[in-house]
């Protein structure tokens, strides 16, 4: 897989990620909509850094980072919005009109 196969596939998985933000209204498909794009710009850098630089792998070490800071994200964003689920039994962004608890 060459450079421009890897920036195509992340453009790819940034605009199905912007798109599902942006047509959604429940968390949880929000959220992943927001990980899509990010594992996109992502796969952005790596590629970039792969492909432009010859030495040791420090970009491939820095995207692994990434993903693991991007897991205890999702996990606080799930907690987040189990616990809103669980205050007021709602799950679309439409239900909640105030963060007053």
């Amino acid at each position: 897989m060459g450079l421009q196969a890897a920036l195509v596939i992340a453009a790819a998985l940034i605009g199905v990620g912007v798109y599902g933000v942006l047509s959604q209204q429940t968390f949880v498909m929000i959220m992943m909509g927001f990980e899509l794009a990010i594992n996109g710009v992502m796969l952005a850098g790596a590629a970039f850094w792969a492909y432009s630089t010859g030495g040791p792998p420090q970009g491939q070490v820095l995207v692994i980072i990434a993903m693991l800071v991007m897991a205890v994200e999702a996990a606080m964003g799930f907690a987040l919005v189990i616990a809103v689920y669980r205050a007021r039994q709602v799950d679309m962004t439409e239900g909640i009109d105030t963060l007053k608890g």
